[in-house]
């Protein structure tokens, strides 16, 4: 059978993978009720080889292999549970969701949930790389219209500890509460109730828009100790640059020590420019995404109770200002010492510009007084010439007495005296004529 001829042209090699890529982490079906543990970690200096050898631990999963990475997302279904591996460029993440365990509803207070993890024991642990999230959100069915007795029953499951709390949708489809408490057992706790009937998809959506706005508010808040750190340098740095510019303006130190310091100071900038660049733009970065998804999470208040949106607003807002005004401190600084080296490569120019005309000066003072002793030379010169050929013309004049002319060597060579000279001199300056022609 004859292959079907292609009804367009050649596919670009990255076509297929540039579409796929809108299903390439397909967010989970939850069943209610049911238990999420999730753990994201920093992933610096750990590979695909060491995340795979960790999942190969899990029950049936010994013939993983790391091509089955490759994807950067992984879905496992394991007996009771199913995990989920996502890894990104600074952190990696795992999600386990499990059907929620007796005695860990809106029934109890505070339940002891990380007992419960249906995760072999110590696997958690052995999680490669450095926790910086980890939340355990309960979802599960009950009324909540109106939503203050389900807010209040919340609110004893959390452990009575100041809570926010929203519906969620534009037509409240549901309730989601938590504290943003770190516990003992280093979990978060976020608890969510739907109405009967959710469907599993909804589910999956609400935990995956609870999982990464948490996420993405601490990645964002990374910069923050970065900036503190920041703070002296950038202080000390601009109390030199304010030195530095006095003394270039009053000439108070020599332009080298200047240009040394300035040197120094510019290396120091630019060190700290090129360590936090990259810091500074995934800070705006992760903190376009919170508010992204908070705004997918369409949040209705409840009255008397600040939303998660509020929460994230005042508590992030202030952090992200901070690092905004720092990154542009930065920036600023670079290009003020940029401009005062400017100003000391412009004081330099003219110093050696004044240099410069001042030795021109001496050169062309020297040159005139190499002209007038030139010019005293060549008057000694042609006084010289004229006086060797008076001299040969004198004992032409003798040798023609001896062999008896009529003639008086030393009047004669008198008399000639003067055409000697002026001939001398005409001569001279013909060949002078000549030379200066010529350039």
């Amino acid at each position: 059978m004859e292959p079907t001829p292609s009804l367009l042209p050649a596919s670009d090699p990255q076509r297929e993978l540039l579409h796929n890529e809108v299903h390439a982490r397909p967010p989970a079906r939850i069943h209610l009720p049911a238990l999420l543990t999730y753990v994201a970690v920093f992933n610096e200096g750990v590979d695909r080889e060491q995340e795979c050898a960790l999942l190969r631990r899990l029950p049936g999963q010994a013939a993983l292999t790391v091509d089955d990475l490759h994807g950067n997302f992984l879905r496992l279904r394991l007996p009771g549970y199913t995990l989920k591996w996502e890894r990104h460029t600074e952190f990696t993440r795992y999600s386990i969701v499990q059907p929620l365990p007796e005695n860990c509803g809106l029934g109890t207070r505070e339940p002891d949930l990380p007992t419960h993890i249906a995760t072999p024991p110590g696997w958690l642990a052995a999680i490669p790389g450095r926790t910086f999230a980890a939340i355990q959100l309960v979802m599960l069915e009950d009324t909540i219209s109106p939503p203050a007795p389900a807010l209040a029953l919340a609110r004893t499951w959390l452990g009575e500890h100041t809570v926010v709390a929203s519906l969620m949708g534009n037509n409240a489809h549901s309730l989601a509460v938590t504290d943003f408490w770190l516990r003992p057992c280093g979990f978060e706790r976020m608890l969510v109730i739907g109405p009967a009937g959710t469907s599993e998809t909804r589910a999956g959506r609400i935990a995956a828009r609870l999982f990464e706005l948490e996420t993405y508010r601490l990645m964002a808040l990374r910069a923050l100790p970065v900036v503190k750190e920041l703070a002296p340098l950038l202080a000390r740095s601009e109390r030199q640059l304010a030195d530095i510019t006095a003394q270039l303006e009053n000439k108070g130190a020599s332009d080298q020590a200047l240009l040394d310091t300035l040197v120094s100071l510019a290396g120091g900038v630019e060190r700290a420019t090129a360590e936090n660049v990259y810091r500074f733009a995934a800070t705006r970065a992760y903190d376009t995404l919170v508010s992204q998804r908070t705004a997918e999470l369409r949040e209705q208040p409840i009255p008397g109770t600040q939303t998660l949106g509020e929460f994230m607003q005042r508590r992030l807002s202030p952090a992200m200002a901070t690092v905004a005004a720092t990154a542009q401190r930065l920036a600023s600084l670079s290009e003020r010492i940029t401009r005062t080296s400017a100003l000391l490569r412009t004081r330099v120019d003219i110093a050696t510009e004044e240099q410069n005309q001042q030795l021109l000066a001496k050169l062309t003072k020297g040159q005139e007084m190499q002209l007038r002793l030139q010019s005293t030379v060549e008057g000694l010169s042609i006084a010289a010439i004229s006086y060797y050929v008076i001299s040969l013309l004198l004992y032409l004049g003798k040798a023609g007495k001896a062999a008896g002319l009529p003639i008086n060597p030393e009047m004669a060579a008198g008399a000639l005296i003067p055409l000697v000279l002026w001939a001398v001199w005409r001569t001279t300056k013909r060949i002078h004529e000549k030379l200066h022609a010529e350039h």
